[in-house]
């Protein structure tokens, strides 16, 4: 291979400009994206707020309603995956490999791990929005459509999917919700001391 054959690099092996401005704008948002990481609520807020400014936008419009339909969907999908344990018991039930979850009070504790975690899944919720909004400036995104004929599909699709998720869960005896450390009570003090 000659100098200058690999990608984004000039003819005298140094990264070409366009490429080095991409890995440093790559760089910025990663570092913005690891400042993110421990103030869940603000990103979630932020992340409700591009929602209502979305939605504000299409009602205005009145258009762009298979763009919404599809973001409803993406974002049906990536809260059954954040509902999900990372190994699915129902495909270990006949097996021996890997972890499974607790189905009897004297089994071992195994903390539930998730398919997609919080911050993944925040971040590709927003990315969708984004998106989403993005192609709401393009006129070749507005299809015609009847739209309270997707809503009703919506509506469908979420019960039944829900429905199959909340027996899985159901089924194999997992919360995933938790809200914090267990807390143990221990014999309480009377303030009584012992004399020998």
């Amino acid at each position: 291979m000659s100098e200058g054959d690999s990608a984004g690099e000039s003819i005298h092996g140094k990264p070409s400009v366009i490429s080095s401005f991409f890995i440093r704008l790559g760089q910025i948002y990663q570092s913005w994206l690891d400042k993110s990481t421990p103030f869940s609520a603000v990103r979630w807020g932020v992340t409700l707020l591009l929602t209502v400014i979305y939605m504000i936008r299409v009602y205005f419009l009145q258009g762009w309603y298979i763009v919404t339909y599809a973001l409803g969907i993406y974002h049906l999908n990536l809260f059954i995956a954040f509902l999900s344990p990372k190994v699915d018991p129902s495909l270990l039930e006949d097996s021996d490999e890997g972890p499974e979850l607790p189905t009897k009070q004297n089994e071992e504790f195994r903390p539930f791990i998730r398919r997609l975690p919080e911050f993944k899944f925040w971040h590709s919720a927003t990315k969708g929005i984004v998106i989403a909004m993005m192609m709401t400036f393009f006129e070749a995104f507005n299809v015609p459509v009847f739209w309270p004929i997707l809503v009703m599909y919506f509506i469908m699709l979420f019960c039944i999917t829900m429905k199959r998720q909340i027996k899985h869960m159901i089924k194999y005896r997992y919360i995933p919700f938790t809200h914090g450390k267990r807390t143990y009570r221990g014999k309480e003090d009377t303030g009584k001391t012992f004399a020998s």
